[in-house]
């Protein structure tokens, strides 16, 4: 399956309120995006938007990101993925992950009800084979196991620090396609300020203040909605030539892909920050 060098990573409305009659995924396809990434949410089994983005585009890969295992059962998700395949062959990708503590009260060895997760999905789905599946995954052992029964990693808030730590643990090869929030912005106080609405969030939960610790980041830098210097670290914000210098960091740390998660001030899709990126990162 070829995920292309860049995607978009959305979960929000996908109705753009400059042209709620437009089809903003069949958009994205035509600006030469390679892939549409968007959360598997908290519902039980495999959202159906996946199904209704397939079905408008022709090309590009969907890919969750993530479906969450606390969720769905593995034979659930095996029913869903042959229904898709049946219907889209070869363009969905499989995001799996072990979310967060904190949001899910039967959390518990997220690592070992992952490899549980895999054994159920390799003995019940054969159309989720490893060349299938990503997984989430930000510590050393979720890398490790990413590497070796998926196709690869897609981190969520990461710095490029991550990219490369990420890289030497998987080494070469398999597939490691990070998110990349993005606020094009130029002003610092008001990009930062945009910035923090997203972080706020984030930071409360432990996986990724702890990978931000990993990292070299304090107490004082993952506090609140974090500091300047984290904020800038795991937000790319700018002119479209700035995201698009941060994005070459990450390919030069290790990353094959990196998906766009575009924050802005409006509810519905960010149609016009799509287009001035794709202008930039993709000729278009």
């Amino acid at each position: 399956m070829n995920l292309g060098r860049v995607g978009v990573w959305w979960s929000g409305s996908w109705s753009a309120e400059s042209d709620p009659s437009l089809d903003v995924a069949r958009e994205m396809e035509a600006l030469g995006y390679g892939t549409i990434w968007s959360s598997g949410g908290f519902n039980a089994g495999l959202s159906s938007r996946f199904g209704r983005i397939l079905s408008s585009t022709s090309r590009i890969a969907v890919a969750s990101g993530i479906v969450n295992i606390w969720k769905a059962t593995p034979a659930d998700i095996a029913e869903a993925v042959t229904a898709l395949e049946a219907l889209h062959p070869e363009r969905f990708l499989l995001g799996l992950g072990a979310s967060h503590g904190p949001v899910i009260p039967e959390y518990k060895r997220p690592y070992s009800t992952m490899v549980e997760y895999l054994d159920a999905l390799d003995d019940i789905a054969p159309s989720v084979p490893k060349e299938r599946r990503v997984l989430a995954a930000l510590g050393s052992r979720m890398l490790e196991l990413a590497a070796e029964r998926a196709v690869g990693a897609h981190p969520y808030f990461v710095p490029v620090e991550h990219t490369a730590f990420a890289r030497r643990v998987m080494g070469d090869g398999p597939l490691l396609a990070p998110e990349l929030t993005v606020v094009l912005e130029t002003d610092p106080e008001r990009a930062r300020t945009l910035a923090r609405t997203f972080t706020a969030l984030y930071l409360t939960l432990p996986n990724y203040t702890d990978n931000l610790r990993r990292l070299g980041f304090g107490e004082d830098d993952v506090a609140g909605a974090g500091s300047a210097r984290l904020v800038d670290a795991v937000v790319a914000w700018g002119d479209p030539e700035a995201i698009a210098s941060r994005v070459r960091e990450h390919y030069e740390a290790g990353a094959d892909h990196v998906c766009l998660q575009v924050v802005g001030g409006g509810s519905g899709f960010p149609l016009e920050e799509y287009r001035q990126l794709a202008a930039v990162l993709l000729g278009g």
